[in-house]
């Protein structure tokens, strides 16, 4: 007997909620087809499902989107990073807590005390035919990210490796829930092919028909909702033994509309912003933004971080903000409309050399028009590099805060996480940081907010 498996797959949803309901209604409508004819089906989340740039998602802390996977009927999930670090300890220990699905994560536990009773390393499925699917599961290694905020990360693949081997004497088929991105895939299928098929995500690409890499097939199903994938895999039950695996992704926005997919948007958007419209505090006047110049709203901004961080000096892109503060009371909604990154402080130790260069680094005329996409970054453009608190004066000597630096010391800059990665500044990679987390810029802003303006 060969036995048809079927299991629908999304990743890096990122809280895009435009095909959502024609996604569901599909799924769900051929899942109950293949029911019909006895062949057993899953549905599957590779992470990063949130984002908190979304109103709703922001509003809710991500139970909304728990929400949402429940009523989709979602059988298996993962973490991205967007659920491991953008959320503080305590809400990502709940986070799950009413999911009517099995969360699987095998390289994540709690730093102290228990893990919460809904993360799992693996889980074993079964189908209506007896034959048993291993289901495992890894996120990315955000390692510094991970332990300021309680929770400690194993290295992922050989974490993997391990459960797969584990795992392969008891299940007919092993699966993987990687949202550790292409390259990680390709070198764990390299290095374990007793995994049958690697679900990829995280960067984002996109595989039409799966790849087969040493005889494991990987897929990628792209980025905010366009794709939901399609594997099918054929088991042979009087031989034991996994005969066939196709993957194929289907283009959401050309699936049938369905009445009221507008209306469900909009619901999702008024839920938010009923819960975010709430006043923080109110200002004298507006703080205008400028993405080319200094402004009103940077200067508040850089004394916001200057004091959270008690750094000597603070360095951010005007590109940050999206509007400007108004006059009056000033509401959560607003301040997301202004800040909607998931973006994090962090402060370095750089020495007065150090900071030189890193001043004019920032002096490049190209980078205030980059349309920057990716980390965390929720805006249009780059905008210029705007800096507090250390500057050059006529004979090039470095300033901090309008004295001569010391050469014999160091200073502590505040900046955006986003220069830690290594692409605008790679010294920044290797230098002394460290994250100010759980905050958001929002959230900053917000308790500077409260405290000034009284």
């Amino acid at each position: 007997m060969i036995e048809k498996i079927h299991i629908f797959h999304t990743n890096d949803v990122h809280s895009h909620f435009k095909y959502w309901p024609r996604m569901q209604n599909y799924v769900k409508n051929k899942r109950a087809e293949f029911a019909a004819r006895s062949e057993t089906s899953f549905l599957f989340d590779v992470g990063d499902h949130l984002d908190r740039s979304n109103i709703y998602t922001d509003a809710t802390i991500g139970k909304g989107n728990v929400a949402l996977l429940n009523e989709a009927q979602y059988d298996v999930v993962t973490l991205g990073n967007n659920e491991g670090i953008t959320l503080s300890h305590e809400e990502l220990y709940h986070l799950y807590d009413e999911a009517n699905f099995d969360v699987v994560i095998a390289n994540l536990q709690a730093t102290n005390g228990e893990n919460p009773a809904w993360m799992k390393p693996y889980v074993m499925l079964t189908t209506e035919h007896g034959t048993k699917i291993a289901v495992i599961a890894a996120t990315a290694m955000f390692e510094v990210f991970y332990k300021e905020l309680d929770w400690d990360i194993d290295e992922p693949r050989s974490t993997i490796i391990r459960l797969a081997h584990q795992l392969r004497k008891e299940a007919d088929i092993v699966v993987c829930l990687s949202h550790l991105g292409i390259t990680e895939d390709e070198l764990l299928a390299e290095e374990c092919p007793e995994i049958d098929v690697i679900f990829g995500s995280h960067t984002h690409h996109i595989f039409s028909n799966g790849k087969i890499v040493n005889d494991v097939l990987l897929t990628g199903g792209g980025k905010f909702g366009q794709f939901t994938g399609h594997l099918v895999l054929e088991y042979d039950k009087d031989i034991c033994t996994l005969i066939g695996k196709t993957d194929i992704l289907i283009h959401n926005e050309s699936l049938p509309a369905i009445e009221n997919e507008d209306k469900f948007l909009s619901l999702l958007e008024q839920e938010g912003e009923q819960l975010l419209n709430i006043p923080a505090f109110t200002t004298p006047k507006a703080y205008n933004k400028e993405w080319f110049h200094y402004s009103q709203l940077s200067n508040l901004f850089a004394k916001a971080i200057l004091e959270k961080s008690g750094a000597d000096c603070a360095m951010f892109n005007a590109g940050i903000f999206l509007n400007g503060l108004p006059k009056g009371a000033v509401t959560a909604l607003d301040l997301h409309r202004i800040f909607p990154h998931p973006i994090n402080l962090c402060t370095i130790e750089l020495s007065a050399i150090e900071l030189k260069e890193i001043l004019l680094q920032s002096k490049n005329e190209e980078w205030p028009f980059i349309e920057l996409k990716g980390l965390g970054f929720r805006g249009v453009i780059f905008g210029k590099m705007l800096l507090y608190g250390f500057s050059m004066n006529e004979d090039r000597q470095l300033l901090i805060n309008g004295e001569i630096a010391d050469t014999a010391r160091s200073y502590k800059l505040v900046t955006l996480d986003l220069f830690t990665f290594g692409y605008f500044y790679p010294s920044f990679k290797y230098a002394k940081k460290k994250y100010i987390l759980p905050d958001f810029l929002r959230n900053i802003i917000l308790d500077y907010g409260r405290k000034v303006f009284k």
